[in-house]
């Protein structure tokens, strides 16, 4: 079938992006499913860091590649009705990891870990082999298994979650990578514990998510630190003690906790910052790490802090989590209020409007912008 889909020729382009449209929109063709997959219509597609470190080179992928990673969506089509829990008219939330359930990592609970979910993401197809997007004779590359910028997409059903049919499509996509991988950090790998301390770094759809799930959580005090004041005042708004510039976070960290955080959670995707929390962490202190920085990025501190100080720096990967299970956890605390997703949503804008939508995203004006594909 023909579909619309915003296409990356190049990495690297400059910004401002509107003027430079790294993305653009082409009508491309689309295999339909392979047992085992789905063909899905895109409802909603959220924006996330990830998309833009492609764009900018500082993830490098392989080119052309159709973008967009967190979304909900409906089926339309199942690859082998018979042998699949999915059906047509089911509303979904896609998850960017597709877990094969056979690896070393799959069989010991660790399915975020995927090594052939891995493998396929980063040579831009599909778990079970090949590529189903095809512009003007070439084949076009996914983006860690989904390509969500799109009208529709074909995935693999491990990339799929049921959710209900009544939450608003441009909600239920931030569940697919913010709230997943944000909150993932705090209750699956810091493991935060009720009236444990909590500092936060960077105050994007990842970072906000994180500080949702460390007040759910029972932290106290919850801590953000981002250098946008707009940003720190939804902080507080959503149940922050403090909120803070980065020149400030060192001494009200010691002076809000006595000395230093039992859990630092770093999302900016930069090695100073990590640093940063690393050192703002107490003796014993965790320090999480989910920002994807440039490869080229190094970071130092004392290597005897870590037993001297009994310290401990932990990489997440999709919040450690596992889609079937959390996605409806997450769900169930949205709807009980105690986990206001819908707080982090920007807005809303067509399709047509993504390369001007990464320029507010590349600078730090927004929170989560989601793009509704069908609509005009």
């Amino acid at each position: 079938m023909r579909i619309t889909a915003a296409i990356l020729d190049q990495i690297g382009q400059p910004g401002p992006y509107a003027d430079s449209r790294p993305l653009r929109l082409a009508e491309v063709d689309l295999a339909p499913p392979r047992p085992g997959e789905l063909l899905v219509r895109i409802d909603a597609a959220g924006l996330c860091h990830s998309d833009l470190s492609v764009i900018n080179g500082d993830r490098p992928r392989p080119m052309p590649m159709a973008l967009g990673h967190e979304a909900s969506a409906t089926v339309m089509e199942v690859g082998d009705p018979a042998a699949s829990d999915f059906k047509p008219g089911d509303r979904i939330v896609l998850a960017f990891l597709p877990a094969c359930g056979q690896c070393a990592c799959c069989g010991s609970g660790e399915g975020y870990l995927c090594q052939p979910g891995a493998t396929a993401n980063g040579e831009g197809r599909l778990l079970r082999g090949g590529r189903r997007l095809r512009d003007g004779g070439r084949d076009v590359h996914h983006h860690l298994g989904v390509s969500a910028f799109a009208t529709h997409a074909v995935v693999d059903q491990r990339s799929a979650v049921k959710i209900p049919s009544d939450i608003a499509p441009e909600i239920a996509a931030l569940f697919g990578c913010a709230v997943l991988t944000g909150v993932g950090a705090v209750m699956n790998t810091a493991a935060v514990r009720p009236g444990e301390s909590v500092v936060v770094y960077g105050l994007g759809g990842v970072g906000l998510s994180s500080l949702l799930g460390a007040v759910a959580a029972g932290a106290q005090p919850v801590i953000a630190v981002d250098p946008i004041e707009e940003k720190r005042r939804l902080a507080l708004e959503l149940g922050a003690a403090a909120a803070v510039a980065p020149a400030d976070a060192a001494q009200a960290i010691a002076d809000l906790t006595g000395g230093g955080a039992d859990v630092a959670i770093e999302t900016a995707g930069k090695a100073a910052v990590l640093a940063a929390a690393y050192k703002s962490t107490r003796r014993g202190g965790r320090t999480v790490t989910v920002g994807l920085p440039n490869p080229a990025e190094m970071l130092s501190f004392p290597a005897v802090s870590l037993v001297a100080e009994g310290k401990a720096l932990i990489g997440s990967y999709m919040g450690s989590s596992i889609p079937a299970r959390d996605v409806p956890r997450y769900i169930a605390l949205w709807r009980a209020g105690r986990l206001p997703v819908h707080r982090l949503l920007s807005g809303t804008a067509p399709l047509s409007e993504i390369n001007r939508l990464m320029d507010e995203l590349a600078a730090g004006r927004v929170i989560r912008q989601v793009v509704l594909p069908h609509a005009a």
